[in-house]
């Protein structure tokens, strides 16, 4: 049985230029870019290699890039880190958005458990966070907002430009979990013009246990792992050489061939939804009204339960309405804020397109989609 992957928002394949650029680094050039011998310089400047390709694919200073285990450790040092540095012992107050992958929405959590305060906002009808919204929320002791760029059910993009414009003049930080969104489009700091940026190795090919946060100079925060002060102080923790080696050359390889890729998934992205809505009445696309990621499609299928749908597609590896965050029964705030009852919810599927996909896959991917909703619709 021949696997079709079209689940690159939940993870990605190790491309091939990664794992050739790592395996020196298994090998040969072992050292630690701390140590002041020759090996121990070699690995430094190769590591300092890398992140000066991730500050050429954000447009950001190099010394801005701070590397972390992923895109969950980036999300809780913004958070923790503002929060102990500007407001310590729970004197501030915080903004986030409800449709925030856990590992931003848990972190606000926490700080909320320990005496900071809370506001989440929704999205309206659109699966948009109004900046207006956010203003709303913010309080004298408001130190930070975090909104993510693009929500990883819908592919939704997020107003963060405009939400960093309007929180800089109330001098409130604002920090986006940019995970799903860099890699598959341009993501500039410049144009963003917020404080921190979370990224995520694994969503772009390199491998799993490698991050960044972006740190604009001047930006309160405080490290939460403490040690040798690693990573101008603020990660402590001998460096993941051989992931940000995969992640420097994957990010290298993004910015070259962006525009390339973003045509090829907008295009297997539309020619699904092309197949899909031709063949079954009634299926709704989620936030086709909005800009989105070219590479993600939310698809709710009438009458059926996705669930039940996956586990008759073998061959077909997708995520349902929950994922990634996975077991559990709530209901998406996303899906729940763009009007969908509880049952549509349920026969609710995401789609996300990849490098390694092909025309083929993508037909193949439509046929064996609509037979198992025909098969389950008469059941």
């Amino acid at each position: 049985m021949r696997l079709i992957y079209l689940d690159y928002n939940t993870t990605t394949p190790v491309a091939p230029e990664a794992q050739e650029a790592v395996f020196p680094f298994l090998s040969e050039y072992y050292g630690n870019p701390s140590s002041q011998y020759v090996l121990g310089r070699a690995v430094f400047e190769v590591l300092e290699e890398s992140r000066f390709h991730l500050a050429n694919l954000l447009r950001c200073e190099r010394s801005e890039i701070i590397f972390t285990s992923g895109g969950t450790e980036s999300c809780n040092l913004a958070l923790i880190g503002t929060a102990f540095c500007v407001a310590p012992r729970g004197s501030g107050h915080l903004v986030v958005s409800s449709i925030e992958h856990p590992s931003v929405l848990q972190t606000a959590k926490f700080l909320e458990s320990i005496g900071y305060g809370l506001s989440i906002v929704t999205p309206n009808n659109q699966g948009i966070i109004d900046p207006e919204s956010v203003m709303e929320a913010i309080q004298e002791n408001t130190f930070l907002v975090s909104v993510t760029l693009a929500h990883h059910e819908t592919g939704i993009l997020q107003p963060i430009s405009q939400i960093a414009e309007r929180c800089r003049l109330a001098g409130v930080l604002v920090h986006t979990d940019a995970c799903q969104a860099v890699g598959k489009i341009p993501v500039h700091i410049a144009r963003l013009n917020v404080d921190l940026l979370s990224m995520s190795g694994h969503k772009m090919y390199a491998p799993k246990g490698v991050g960044v946060l972006f740190v604009r100079h001047g930006t309160p925060i405080l490290p939460i792992l403490h040690g040798e002060g690693n990573e101008c102080g603020l990660r402590s923790g001998t460096e993941n050489v051989p992931g940000i080696v995969a992640l420097g050359k994957m990010a290298n390889i993004t910015e070259k061939y962006m525009q390339q890729s973003m045509e090829r998934m907008i295009n297997f992205r539309n020619q699904l939804e092309t197949i899909l809505t031709d063949v079954v009445p009634k299926l709704l696309i989620n936030g086709k009204e909005t800009e989105r990621l070219p590479n993600t499609s939310s698809l709710t299928f009438p009458h059926v339960f996705s669930d039940q749908m996956q586990q008759r597609l073998q061959e077909l590896c997708f995520s349902t309405s929950s994922a990634p965050l996975g077991r559990n029964d709530k209901i998406s705030p996303m899906l729940s804020a763009l009007g969908r009852s509880a049952a549509q919810v349920q026969g609710t599927l995401r789609l996300s397109v990849g490098r390694f996909n092909s025309e083929e896959q993508i037909v193949r991917a439509a046929e064996l989609l609509v037979s198992a909703w025909e098969n389950l619709k008469k059941e």
